[in-house]
């Protein structure tokens, strides 16, 4: 991933370990003495690392992964390059799971910040930002200049602030990187371990989330949004995009710039929005969806498929939005 100083991190790991806690038996290679340095996704990971494939929707991506090995079933390994060990598996989420485990013990569960203190210790830091009172602040968190943070809010360690932003009261963040000029209003929780499990009988198996959250500049968060930090890869929300109040975003989702998304919207995980997506109030993204540019969402609705660029849908199941007036018209 992008960065590893949110979490403590294991590792390196021999490949021929990894392999014996996937519970592979038999594998020829020469590879199983080398170390395995991450788990990482497909397009992140490089010659030191091992990732995973449990989708034919990757495949482009597949093609290209730089990874040492990947965990995946033997009807989707032919996706991947010759250079790439296959590691054939019945379930790769679980397996993924365990193998995280091993290099990030500690991030399967969000546990409060140690090293939390009041922001009035911090004076000499931040001379140029202005605090409300009782906010609480970690180790090695970055404010930038003109910045004000409001009452009872909580900074975890490493976070990192741009200039001139506005962080409202009751606001927790963690786990992320936030750009110049952005606005996060009451009550908001940033960078919050996402909703990842493997269901087991009688003992769901936590999924460790090592991402971050990126806010890029101008953004814009109402009020008692949670916005989810990625898996492997990173929650993203592009330039100038706004999010009214109580959205959630899981996570891996990127959204892109000048976007505008109204209350209590929901996005499932990894879904990709494009520049200027329009989403009205209450409607549903299902996840690992690709959204285009220009999409116009109306209200309510639930989007279960990809939708182009210019798309304008309605409905439950969303259809092109004359579809929906004409059938709408009919049953009148």
């Amino acid at each position: 991933m992008s960065s590893s100083k949110f979490y403590e991190k294991k590792g390196p790991f021999p490949l021929k370990e990894i392999i014996k806690i996937i519970g592979i038996k038999e594998i020829s290679t020469n590879n199983k003495n080398s170390k395995i340095h991450s788990i990482e996704s497909l397009d992140k990971a490089t010659k030191n690392d091992i990732t995973f494939l449990n989708s034919s929707k990757y495949k482009e991506i597949a093609k290209k992964t730089k990874a040492l090995a990947c965990i995946t079933t033997s009807n989707l390994s032919k996706l991947l390059p010759e250079t790439c060990m296959k590691l054939n598996v019945k379930n790769v989420l679980y397996t993924v799971t365990h193998v995280s485990k091993l290099f990030y013990p500690a991030a399967d569960i969000d546990k409060p910040d140690q090293h939390l203190k009041g922001s009035s210790k911090f004076k000499t830091s931040y001379k140029k930002v202005k605090f409300g009172l009782n906010v609480l602040i970690g180790k090695n968190v970055k404010i930038g200049k003109n910045s004000y943070i409001g009452s009872n809010t909580i900074i975890e360690s490493n976070v990192v602030i741009g200039d001139n932003c506005i962080i409202g009261s009751l606001v927790t963040i963690k786990n992320s990187i936030i750009s110049n000029k952005v606005h996060i209003q009451d009550g908001a929780k940033i960078g919050v371990k996402g909703f990842g499990f493997i269901p087991i009988q009688d003992n769901n198996l936590r999924t460790p989330h090592v991402g971050r959250v990126i806010l890029n500049e101008g953004v814009e968060i109402g009020s008692n949004c949670t916005i989810d930090r990625g898996s492997m890869s990173d929650t993203v929300i592009g330039k100038n995009t706004f999010l009214d109040n109580q959205v959630h975003v899981a996570h891996n989702v990127h959204i892109g710039k000048n976007c505008m998304i109204a209350g209590q919207v929901g996005f499932a995980g990894s879904s990709t929005l494009g520049n200027n997506v329009i989403i009205g109030g209450q409607a549903g993204i299902s996840g690992h969806l690709k959204i285009g540019n220009n999409v116009k969402i109306g209200g309510g609705s639930g989007v279960i498929n990809d939708l182009p660029d210019n798309s304008q849908v309605m409905g439950y199941p969303a259809i092109p939005l004359r579809n929906f007036i004409r059938v709408n018209r009919n049953e009148k």
